[in-house]
């Protein structure tokens, strides 16, 4: 079994920063890109960034120039820094990613529990 928990969330002033932590954890082979989506009430999930594991990535353009996503290999570990946070980022966001459990297992589809990001104006 392998499992995503996501930290870091809070409630936080307009231009203010957060910082989101993503950990795989359990049996793993090997993990591809991984990416932080986020949801408001309503709407449909939204991919916010994306990083390949050789260290690619990728921005929404609402959040391009605010946010920077970076991994950890080693620790399985992914990290989104929000910088100038504004109300409209606010949402609960998911970490996401596709794991090889074993070598010659197809990947498998794991999403984190989600954390609540709320910016008061």
């Amino acid at each position: 079994q392998a499992q995503l928990v996501e930290s870091g969330g809070g409630l936080v002033q307009s231009g203010g920063s957060l910082r989101l932590t993503c950990t795989a954890s359990g049996t793993i082979y090997k993990i591809n890109s991984m990416a932080w989506y986020r949801q408001t009430p309503g709407k449909q999930r939204e991919l916010v960034a994306r990083i390949t594991s050789e260290g690619n990535t990728n921005y929404a353009e609402s959040v391009t120039g605010r946010f920077t996503i970076s991994r950890d290999s080693g620790k399985k570990t992914m990290y989104l820094q929000m910088n100038n946070l504004q109300p409209e980022d606010t949402a609960v966001y998911y970490c996401h990613t596709n794991i090889w459990r074993q070598p010659f297992d197809r990947p498998l589809d794991y999403w984190g529990q989600g954390t609540q990001v709320t910016v008061s104006a």
